[in-house]
């Protein structure tokens, strides 16, 4: 079992930056894939980016490519996502993931966190 604690959420205006991060219950994490989904009011779960870092591999959703990234910290041992550029639509509850392969969807994800709220106000 893997638990998954994130935080790094708030309130920012557009144009600004925040870094979330998620920690992994487990030290090494390399073997999985690490995700972030995010969820605004009404919508479902939508994919925004993933990292696997035994195999060197990322995806970015289109809406968020260039703006964001996904990374690993190795001396705090936790998945980052680095939001530059924020928008409005931006907004939402986002979550970290964790699963045995790279995926857009959220089936094959074994592991969620709790979530942490981002609003981007314009």
């Amino acid at each position: 079992q893997v638990q998954l604690a994130e935080s790094g959420g708030g309130l920012v205006q557009a144009g600004g930056s925040l870094r979330l991060s998620c920690a992994p219950s487990i030290r090494t994490f390399s073997r999985y894939a690490m995700a972030w989904f995010r969820q605004a009011p009404g919508k479902e779960r939508e994919f925004v980016a993933v990292g696997r870092w035994s195999g060197g591999l990322t995806d970015y959703a289109d809406s968020v490519k260039g703006r964001f990234t996904i990374f690993k910290d190795n001396a705090k041992s936790t998945v980052n996502l680095q939001m530059n550029n924020l928008k409005p639509e931006d907004t939402g509850v986002y979550y970290c993931a964790a699963g045995p392969i790279i995926s857009r969807l959220t089936v094959p994800y074994d592991y969620w966190g709790q979530g942490t709220q981002v609003t981007v106000s314009s």
